[in-house]
């Protein structure tokens, strides 16, 4: 039997994420062990329910201590050697560096990696000019450099960050494979008919600035001010990370009336049923997950001409695209829906259709493993 190991930053994501993937990886006669750094007893228990098994890793998400870091690179090749994988998996960045590298040193003979987004450093901000950010960016290029040149494929979600890799000679274009994104089960996340009173927008993703938040507010404040009746929520977890979103603020904004803010749930599927319209001004993506799971269930979308994000949305068929960072435009694309209901049906039927077409997780799933060379049952 072979063995593959997924490696991973977060255990809710093995399930989250990809669970459907390690399922029909075990399903296929792998012995799948996934790695995460941050398991519970019920997420342990969540993996084995799914036929893999739980290995707890040690690994600092954020932290830049260079020596911390090559103190958890070489446990990650002990582990490794001791698990004897004959594959390879690693997604986020963290992973994908070290993983690869501790994967060739313990004898790993397939290694892949899932380039789910370029995150914060590779934004183009006017924050993100500083000597310290530019040095980041630098290093962490050149680490992924490093790590997928030991790659035998490297997967990405979306052609933009494909594009940008291989023109900047971070990965050879041979290498590069391109997928429709993470997928949803489209049984799931079942088609809901849409709330139309109060016509209610709701975004779900890490409270992050990058994640289009304080745009999101802008937009809820002006609207709020025509249309006092209209409904904003906002769902998703504080995040360890430099653009994160103050606490305080978040409730300053729930206290003010202009949200509402129950932060991360363990299933978006009834907050998407009591909605009308996804909203998610995000300034980069991989291939938003969440937007995918709010399509399949019939909602129109509301999202950035940004990578990863455009992808998601023909303009005008099943939503409207809008320029990052500009909450005017986001307030305008809101209120068409607000003065327009009926778009919110027609485009949310178009939503499905597109998320059928290209986002059923099974048949992503297949190419996913076909491109690492898995015979998928």
């Amino acid at each position: 039997m072979k063995r593959i190991a997924v490696i991973s930053n977060h255990a809710f994501s093995l399930i989250n994420f990809r669970g459907p993937l390690i399922s029909r990886m075990v399903e296929s006669d792998l012995h799948v062990f996934a790695l995460a750094p941050d398991y519970s007893n019920e997420m342990m228990n969540n993996v084995i329910a799914i036929g893999a098994e739980p290995i707890q890793y040690t690994l600092s998400r954020t932290g830049m201590n260079p020596m911390r870091d090559l103190i958890d690179l070489s446990k990650l090749v002990i582990l490794l050697h001791r698990l004897k994988p004959t594959i390879t998996l690693a997604y986020f960045i963290k992973p994908i560096i070290y993983g690869s590298i501790a994967a060739l040193v313990a004898g790993v003979s397939q290694r892949y990696s899932i380039i789910g987004g370029l995150g914060f450093i590779f934004i183009e901000d006017k924050d993100n000019k500083t000597f310290k950010h530019n040095l980041l960016r630098k290093v962490i290029s050149f680490l992924y450099r490093l790590a997928l040149s030991l790659n035998n494929r490297v997967i990405f979600l979306n052609r933009d960050d494909l594009e940008q890799f291989c023109k900047k000679g971070i990965v050879y274009a041979d290498k590069a494979f391109l997928i429709p994104g993470t997928g949803v089960d489209l049984k799931h996340f079942y088609f809901a008919p849409s709330v139309q009173k109060p016509i209610t927008f709701i975004f779900i993703g890490r409270m992050l600035k990058e994640k289009g938040v304080h745009e999101f507010i802008k937009a809820a404040r002006s609207l709020k001010d025509r249309h006092p009746e209209s409904r904003f929520i906002m769902i998703g977890g504080i995040d360890v990370n430099p653009g994160s979103i103050q606490e305080h603020h978040l409730h300053s904004w729930v206290k003010e009336g202009l949200v509402e803010w129950p932060g991360q749930v363990n299933d978006v599927r009834p907050w998407i049923a009591q909605s009308s319209v996804f909203v998610l001004p995000s300034y980069r993506e991989g291939k938003p997950r969440s937007t995918q799971e709010a399509m399949a269930m019939g909602r129109p979308v509301i999202t950035t001409d940004a990578p990863g994000c455009r992808d998601t949305v023909h303009d005008g068929v099943n939503g409207f695209l809008i320029p990052v960072r500009d909450a005017n435009a986001l307030a305008r694309s809101m209120e068409r829906f607000i003065e327009q209901p009926d778009l919110i049906v027609t485009m949310g039927i178009e939503s499905r259709r597109l998320a059928e077409t290209h986002y059923d997780v099974h048949k992503i799933n297949r190419q996913l493993m076909s491109i690492m060379g898995i015979s998928a049952v």
